[in-house]
């Protein structure tokens, strides 16, 4: 921009201090219009965006950051699901799965529900391997209503519903918040507010909690 500045025909000891100013301004006005500075371009396009495109171009060392964006909702997935000393194993797989198969995601800004399709997918085949190592009952309710362990709870939280047990996980378990929950799962926020009320609702309903009167 100096060599640009050097060239143009500004007589600068012919000219007073208001003249010089005028003629300063003219001369960056004429450099924007001309394309000669240029403003850096703005984008709004999403971090995973980027970082899934740098991956396909071969940076895999940016990898890193989408497994630390996104390993507390695998994680939590997997948790409302599997024993939990199996969760690390697979949560390991299931991104070296991802990487491998990165090519085919369509949309990168899909990345989170992509792969939260991919943890529930892991879920049921680990299920289907080895259905006789899950034990999920009630069992632990009836005998000992107050004072649960938190391995008792996450078994009670396993036996909800998908949605609640998945979303009361992600919340309580690895501490994401409800917005956070639905830009990584691809749920609206109001879903993500009325799967949390039932869901802790219910929760309550199987641990013999009452409701507290007003």
């Amino acid at each position: 921009m100096s060599e640009v500045i050097k060239e143009l025909p500004i007589a600068r000891t012919k000219l007073t201090k208001g003249e010089f100013m005028i003629e300063c301004e003219a001369t960056a006005e004429m450099l924007i219009m001309t394309g000669a500075v240029r403003s850096p371009e703005k984008t709004d396009e999403p971090l995973e965006v980027a970082l899934v495109r740098a991956v396909l171009e071969g940076e895999h060392d940016r990898y890193g950051r989408l497994y630390e964006m996104y390993a507390p909702l695998v994680h939590g997935i997997l948790l409302a699901r599997v024993p939990r000393d199996e969760v690390a194993d697979l949560v390991q797989d299931i991104f070296l799965h991802a990487l491998r198969k990165l090519h085919t995601l369509r949309d990168a800004k899909s990345f989170g529900p992509w792969i939260a399709m991919i943890a529930r997918n892991r879920a049921m085949d680990f299920h289907r391997a080895s259905r006789e190592t899950i034990e999920v009952t009630e069992q632990t309710a009836v005998e000992k209503p107050r004072d649960r362990t938190a391995h008792e709870v996450l078994n009670l939280i396993r036996d909800l519903p998908d949605a609640y047990r998945e979303t009361l996980v992600l919340r309580f378990v690895e501490g994401m918040t409800g917005p956070e929950i639905a830009a990584r799962v691809g749920l609206t926020p109001a879903s993500v507010r009325v799967n949390l009320h039932r869901g802790v609702k219910l929760l309550r309903q199987r641990m013999g909690v009452s409701e507290a009167r007003a």
